[in-house]
């Protein structure tokens, strides 16, 4: 009840801000955000027109700009930050942790970013660069560098009275990692172990074993690993097992949400950062080249069907009939490439199961074939009252079936190996071969059996 009723509450908050914007009531909108939590911001500010975010953004307490700026998405991160002075961004930056500093650099043009980096301060500067080192969408690049670290001497009571006398801990630390004398690690100690330990016991002894990460390992299999072993947090090394920094629950968490929105958005050709409010021409701009990708496609298999335009106007019934084939295949090929995709994201295909997987497929797709061509035939026969046709339409769904069993099969494991996203391209280019193949087995067969 308390989740339900904070939900509706903050849900209230937004809603009251939004009518004080449109009452041009700027102090009340003020003190408004003073109550919200940066998230709330965050979320108001990407759910505002462009235009509002102009008025709303100066009104926000500036000790506040870092936390907030974690929490957008890149495109309005970006349009915000256009707007700030230098400095102020400078000061906003120093702020964020590791990850979000690098994440934030990584998607500034390069000549902003080199800009920003010379005004920060030598530690700030270093662990930004040693970040965008790594590269994206590696362990390395989302990993924090504010790690706690123990020798394996001290006993409990020493490493108690530290932290004490620290006043704080990182955010979301759940263990402390122990080092050698070279900063290689050792393995980690949990924080219950450490609380409820006797004061005299030396850490040594409360050393578990770690299973690092290494540097370069991608997010996602790092991501796989976090859902495997129901980690908090995970220790980052380099290819000496130096210890380097380490990955929380949250980063993870944002990794997971980032695929599946860009799984989602790259089925219709977007951006998964693609800002929902965006000015309209920016938006024009983003989907024309995916619409452009898609006419052309649409115009190869309108090129098929040219192909048997004799064909069709002398049987004008197959111009009703000739969209089913081409439709059928491509649901069935679609369920194929998601499951596939899916898999392979997961790390459940590999290149010792990928040909079992592509038999399986190419099995469904011909029990699917003949499932579908029986009852097709039999539609068709009772409908136009001729067997002919129906047994043309039944072996033209017969081939496309077992054409998107293999195409939806294929695809991912072919793009991936060619470095293209199978989520961006795999279902504009599957459609394609279950339209041109289901249009050219269905009009063909017409043309030799019926003609």
């Amino acid at each position: 009840m308390p989740e339900t009723f904070e939900a509706k509450s903050t849900k209230s908050q937004l809603h009251a801000i939004d009518d004080a914007l449109e009452d041009d009531n700027t102090g009340l909108v003020k003190e408004m955000l003073q109550q919200l939590q940066p998230c709330d911001i965050a979320l108001l500010l990407e759910s505002s027109r462009s235009r509002n975010r102009l008025v709303l953004w100066p009104l926000i307490e500036p000790e506040l700009y870092s936390d907030v700026l974690e929490e957008l998405s890149e495109d309005v991160r970006n349009g915000i930050i256009n707007t700030m002075l230098p400095e102020k961004i400078t000061d906003a930056l120093e702020e964020m942790d590791t990850d979000d500093l690098v994440e934030t650099l990584s998607t500034l043009p390069e000549s902003v970013s080199q800009d920003l980096l010379a005004t920060m301060d030598e530690q700030d500067r270093q662990r930004a660069e040693l970040g965008l080192s790594y590269g994206e969408e590696t362990a390395g690049f989302i990993m924090n560098t504010d790690t706690i670290t123990l020798r394996p001497k001290i006993n409990v009571d020493v490493i108690l009275r530290y932290l004490r006398l620290k006043g704080e801990m990182p955010e979301h630390t759940d263990t402390l990692y122990v080092v050698d004398s070279e900063d290689k690690l050792m393995g980690g100690v949990a924080i219950t172990k450490l609380i409820t330990a006797a004061p005299d016991t030396p850490v040594e002894s409360l050393i578990k074993d770690s299973i690092s990460i290494p540097v370069d390992m991608e997010d996602g299999e790092v991501a796989n690993l976090f859902e495997r072993y129901n980690w908090l947090s995970a220790p980052v090394v380099d290819s000496n097992n130096h210890l380097v920094g380490r990955i929380t629950i949250d980063d993870v968490v944002d990794i997971i949400r980032e695929d599946a929105e860009h799984s989602m958005m790259s089925m219709a050709g977007l951006d998964d950062e693609e800002d929902t409010f965006a000015p309209v021409v920016k938006s024009t701009q983003r989907r024309t080249l995916w619409l452009g990708v898609n006419l052309f496609t649409a115009l190869m298999a309108a090129a098929v069907s040219d192909m048997f335009e004799a064909t069709l106007s002398e049987l004008a019934v197959l111009a009703i009939l000739n969209t089913i084939v081409p439709s059928m295949g491509g649901v069935a090929g679609n369920q194929t490439l998601t499951l596939v995709i899916r898999g392979m994201a997961l790390g459940h295909v590999t290149a010792r199961n990928a040909r079992w997987l592509l038999s399986k497929e190419l099995a469904i797709g011909f029990l699917n074939g003949i499932i579908w061509s029986v009852l097709i035939a039999s539609v068709i026969a009772l409908w136009k009252q001729d067997f002919m046709l129906g047994a043309v339409i039944a072996f033209a769904m017969m081939i496309n079936m077992i054409a998107a069993g293999l195409a939806g099969a294929s695809l991912p494991m072919i793009m991936r190996r060619l470095n293209i996203d199978p989520a961006l391209a795999g279902s504009v280019i599957l459609t394609t071969i279950t339209d041109v193949v289901g249009i050219f087995a269905f009009l063909g067969t017409a043309t030799w059996l019926l003609l």
